[in-house]
């Protein structure tokens, strides 16, 4: 792990130096959570912006030489794919995995895929503009599904709102109290998922327990989930803190 994490850093260092040389804006491939983390660890003097399409995107690119979310929309190296049924009535009831288990199956690398978010029996897919075309044009069957494939301009709407404010008890607004609450484990599990590095704070990767959460910060925990972090509501009268998240599906 330790010898791909060097040649990830030395990976971004390239595309920094690159964006900062010739004055303009240089994108990486789609970057898993831990990619991200140790890009953000680098502190890298220059200006980058982590984008994966839309608010609660887990795999993002990276892009060297801005921080204009703006900038970056208008110049976004990748495209969304709409992966439908030919005919919904006769289609296997399709998940994330078979989607994903499909497109890999043409011959192409993870790190060409962004998300792949789900509704109604479809695949909504991030995928970088040089293989969108390919995919296109070779993607016929999920599982024992006939599909067409075809560009979106956008995720249904559904699949962008914000999911409801919910509210947790913890003891304190530390790491381990808000993973053990939101998603129902003992507090020794969570700080396992925390000792195991699996657990991203703003895909940076968190290694202590007792880490504290700030406010919008998004918590995603591998084989779990991922939730926001919205604070404080109130003080319960054991002293405990009620807190609101949002949990993402």
């Amino acid at each position: 792990m330790m010898d791909n994490d060097s040649a990830l850093r030395r990976r971004f260092q390239e595309l920094c130096d690159r964006a900062e040389t010739r004055h303009c804006l240089i994108f990486s491939d789609f970057l898993n959570l831990h990619e991200q983390s140790v890009l953000q660890e680098m502190h890298l003097p220059h200006s980058f912006l982590l984008f994966g399409g839309y608010a609660a995107a887990e795999r993002k690119i990276a892009c060297f030489g801005t921080k204009d979310e703006a900038e970056v929309m208008e110049n976004t190296p990748f495209v969304l794919l709409k992966i439908a049924p030919a005919q919904q009535k006769f289609a296997d009831a399709l998940t994330h995995r078979d989607f994903l288990g499909s497109i890999l199956a043409l011959g192409l690398r993870r790190e060409m895929l962004g998300d792949i978010v789900l509704s109604e029996n479809c695949g909504y897919v991030f995928c970088k503009e040089s293989v969108a075309g390919f995919i296109t044009d070779n993607l016929e069957r999920v599982r024992h599904t006939s599909v067409r494939v075809t560009k979106a301009a956008e995720l249904p709407q559904q699949l962008t709102e914000e999911p409801e404010p919910q509210s947790v008890v913890v003891a304190a607004e530390r790491l381990d109290a808000l993973l053990a609450a939101v998603f129902r484990l003992s507090r020794s599990e969570a700080q396992k998922l925390i000792a195991a590095e699996r657990v991203f704070a703003d895909s940076r990767v968190c290694t202590r327990p007792d880490t504290a959460v700030k406010e919008n910060c998004i918590v995603s925990a591998r084989g779990y989930g991922r939730f926001r972090y919205l604070g404080i509501s109130r003080e319960t009268k054991k002293g405990k803190l009620r807190v609101h998240i949002q949990l993402y599906k």
